[in-house]
């Protein structure tokens, strides 16, 4: 259990640095350009390397690829799950024009229901959570040089 509470506690500050993110750019009305989500993609990747050095700093003795992965993965999950619930809330109880306004945007050509597009919102943070946490563990994994191993 005690593991378990690093990674939900850097979830938790990703998912609020990217709420945030969205908040600032729902004043300049930039929200509704999918093309700024890319620094949803960085704000995740640095929340999960923090969360892995962290965790390799806190327990060197027990530290492996695989704890390193799951520690990047369930940082990343918690951060999609509560930023995907501030997405839907915003959506459908905040600004009741942003879905029209993302719609017109992306140029799909058809009208779309809210639950595919925060279905969407969660594939899209979960495979960058995978793919983040697959990257950064590259960074700490043991290397099986001899001359680094000495």
């Amino acid at each position: 259990m005690k593991k378990l509470i690093l990674p939900i506690r850097f979830g938790l500050v990703t998912s609020a640095v990217l709420i945030a993110y969205f908040l600032v750019l729902s004043l300049f009305n930039k929200h509704v350009n999918p093309a700024f989500s890319i620094v949803n993609a960085a704000i995740t990747l640095f929340g999960i390397y923090e969360a892995i050095k962290v965790s390799k700093l806190q327990y060197p003795s027990v530290f492996s690829y695989g704890e390193g992965f799951k520690t990047g993965v369930i940082t990343g999950v918690v951060a999609t799950i509560v930023f995907t619930l501030f997405f839907l809330l915003y959506a459908t109880e905040i600004n009741a024009d942003f879905l029209p306004g993302l719609l017109e945007n992306m140029n799909w050509g058809f009208k779309s229901h809210i639950g595919l597009i925060v279905f969407i919102v969660a594939i899209m943070g979960f495979s960058t959570s995978l793919v983040s946490s697959l990257t950064v563990m590259q960074l700490f994994k043991n290397s099986n040089n001899y001359a680094e191993n000495k």
